[in-house]
This record gives structure tokens, sequence and C-alpha cells, in this order.
């Protein structure tokens, strides 16, 4: 059983807590949170046995095998690298990092010390996205791809009220494009790789924020529109096109539902099982790199192209986090 701690008490540590049962193959065992008490409240209520506010004496435990960081944005690379140099495993929230700059120092960290860190970019574990692999092919010669993201942020009234919280604080390399956005870009260069251009635009908040965007990505025999927004919903579906057909994907940031619609007027329903709690597959992956039965290379090369795709439109929209000035 590997060893787990968690970095940050919030809603999406309770969900890949949720998750850990269906794994089978990681126990709580630590909690950090800047304040002790707020570790022990949550840690006892999760059945963990050590609680710390100090990253550098997690970092040095040898209770823990591996911990997920789920922290803010902007603290990801550096508390991750103090985590790597301890070498723990690491699982890291997404983005993994502010940009590509942060996540090659990351990688370079984990290799150093024999260990895997991998960001948790819960749609392509899903079993949905390997449908949507699997049935690529049966396209024909793909001509575009269309991943909407659109989620009005539960945060949004409380910015309209004048209460700016972490969701919408750029200081902490927070956006639309990171938040929401990643959803989008990071399948598009898992299922085709680096476009050779792209064209992004944004719509920015009152404070600088940015609440929503467009990016237009170029490849060679096709084009990709990713549509993305903190500040509304949307109910249409993702698409990708081929010659021979289309094919709709309900939820790129989960994909539970994928119809193949053919040129004929036929529609095929593509059928696959999933558990609800589907961080759990995720967490099988990162267990396989750690008992080294799969390799994180793959995975890690993904998320570097996704954050130089998202550093290359924040360039061109002007988002400029401070973590980007941290570059040596």
């Amino acid at each position: 059983m590997i060893r787990l701690a968690v970095v940050g008490t919030n809603f999406i540590t309770d969900r890949l807590l949720s998750a850990l049962p269906l794994s089978g193959q990681f126990s709580l065992t630590a909690v950090y949170s800047r304040s002790l008490a707020r570790a022990e409240e949550y840690g006892k209520a999760h059945g963990a046995s050590y609680f710390y506010n100090s990253l550098e004496e997690l970092a040095k435990s040898s209770q823990v095998d591996a911990v997920y960081v789920a922290s803010p944005n902007s603290f990801h690379a550096a508390q991750s690298i103090m985590l790597l140099t301890g070498k723990k495993h690491v699982l890291c929230e997404k983005p993994a990092a502010s940009n590509a700059w942060e996540w090659s120092a990351m990688v370079r960290a984990a290799e150093r010390n024999g260990v895997v860190v991998l960001e948790a970019m819960r749609p392509v574990f899903h079993p949905g996205f390997q449908a949507i692999k699997d049935c690529l092919p049966r396209l024909g010669t793909l001509r575009r791809a269309t991943f909407i993201y659109c989620q009005y942020s539960s945060r949004y009234d409380k910015f309209k009220n004048g209460t700016v919280e972490n969701a919408f604080d750029p200081r902490l390399s927070n956006s639309a494009l990171m938040d929401i956005g990643c959803y989008c870009v990071h399948p598009l260069v898992a299922l085709f790789g680096r476009p050779s251009s792209i064209l992004a635009q944004s719509v920015r908040l009152s404070n600088g924020f940015e609440g929503a965007g467009t990016i237009l990505a170029a490849y060679p025999q096709m084009q990709a529109e990713l549509l993305y927004s903190k500040i509304s919903n949307s109910k249409l579906s993702s698409e990708i096109q081929g010659e021979n057909g289309s094919m709709l994907i309900e939820g790129i940031n989960i994909p539970k539902k994928v119809t193949l619609c053919w040129n004929q007027g036929k529609q095929e329903q593509i059928s696959f099982s999933f558990e609800e709690q589907d961080m759990c597959y995720e967490l099988n992956a990162f267990a396989q790199m750690i008992y080294k039965e799969q390799s994180p290379k793959k995975w890690n090369h993904w998320t570097e192209l996704e954050l130089e795709l998202m550093d290359e439109a924040r360039k061109q929209v002007g988002i400029f986090f401070p973590a980007d000035s941290n570059r040596q």
C-alpha cells in the first residue's frame, strides 16, 4: 500500500480521497495545511495519522511515500520540487505548473531523485478518452476538432459583488485558460500533438482576470477551436469531424458519452463503463508508475505541450503571472 499525503484541504482533495477505496493502491497517512489545526481537523476526519504545517517536514517524513498537491496553481512547482527532492512521488493537480519552464524543473527534480511526477489531468485517464482514441481512425481524414468547456464559476457572483476569492486572483496563476481551458488544451495535444500555430483571444474582467477565451489551432490537415469560460455555461458537445463522419463528446473534461454520427445519417453510441468517482483512474495510473509498471514519459510530454500552448496563448493576449518572472 502506498502511503499518501495530501497538500490542500479543499473540495478537489475531498474528491480524490473519495476515489481512494476504488483504487485500492493508497492509504491516506498525512495531511498538510498552513494551519496545523486545519490539518488535524481534516486529517482526523479522513483517517490520517500525521499532520503538518511545515512542507519541509512533510518532505522529510519517513511515513509518506507519495503526495497529492492541490494547492493554488502558483504554489504547485515550488511545493512539488521540495517534495520530489525529499524523494516523494508527486501527483499534482492541474494545471501542474504556472508555465512550461516550471514544469520542466519539476520533471528534472523527479528524474534526479528517482521518483514520479504526474499531472492529475483527469480526462486523459478516463475510459471515455480511450474510447475517443480508439474511434478516431474510423472517422477517416480528420478536418476539425471543437472542444468546449464553459462552466459558470460558483465564485463569480461574489466577484461581481466585489469579493475577489483565489479562483479569480491572477496573482495565483489563475485564469479561465489555466482553470478551465486546460481541459480543452490537454486532450487536444494528447490526441493530435503540437499545433503548427495558434491564435488566442480573451475576455478580461475588471481586475484583469481572464474570464473566457478562444484558441484557434492549426494542423497540417485540420483546424481546432477551443472555447472555454468561467463566466458562462455551455450545453454544447465537443466534436471531432472527419471525412467519414463526426464524433460528439459529451464533456471533454469528463468524457462520459461518445457518439459517432456517420455521413449517411446513422448514429452509433460507443459503449464504455466508468466509475462515478473517476479520479480513481489517475490514481491507478500514478500507482503503476510508482511501481514502474509503466513510464510517466508520455503523460508528462502531454503536460509539456499543454503548458507550452497555454504559455503562447497567454503571451498573445497579455496574461502575465508573477511566477513568469521567476525563470532563471
